[in-house]
């Protein structure tokens, strides 16, 4: 399990990564896996915090159709929660954005329904035809930053990064 500095240090590398390569505006609920990132983007950009995963999904679409690549950063339940809007608006009208899904039920102690949206969470995205690609926190983000990159702007659809627990945060 890597160090909270190896944490922050990945967290730190993944937000200039992303600004770098022109992602943005950067939005999320509260989650305590991506909290590092959280961090990182706060001083470096800011993040709006929605209070809904699905609301958040709104504003990208929104930011998406006024030319920007936005991020959506959400916990597993949080897409699971925000499939109508991700299923009847982004995908169909292949709308260009990122999602950074924090993965959950690693931990044996976990609660059932962290356990069950982590089982269900590449399944999910693989059904909605949303190529999700983990981050790996052994090799530099950004050959996963470039290829996110590449599907979200030069192909003009979405995408997912899928943030094992442990990566960035305390996992669960």
């Amino acid at each position: 399990m890597p160090t909270y500095a190896q944490r922050v240090a990945v967290a730190k590398e993944l937000c200039r990564e992303l600004m770098a390569v022109g992602f943005g505006p950067f939005l999320g609920s509260p989650s305590t896996i991506l909290s590092p990132f959280y961090a990182a983007l706060d001083k470096h950009r800011g993040l709006l915090v929605v209070a809904r995963d699905d609301n958040a999904i709104g504003v990208a679409a929104g930011a998406s159709l006024a030319g920007q690549y936005p991020v959506v950063l959400m916990p597993s339940s949080g897409l699971g929660q925000s499939v109508a809007a991700i299923a009847s608006l982004v995908v169909p009208y292949r709308i260009p954005m990122l999602f950074v899904v924090s993965l959950r039920g690693g931990n044996p102690e976990a609660s059932r329904d962290s356990m069950i949206m982590g089982r269900l969470t590449e399944p999910l995205l693989d059904g909605l035809g949303i190529e999700a690609i983990p981050l790996d926190p052994e090799i530099r983000p950004t050959r996963q930053v470039n290829r996110l990159r590449d599907i979200v702007r030069g192909q003009s659809r979405p995408a997912a990064l899928l943030v094992p627990p442990d990566t960035l945060g305390v996992g669960t």
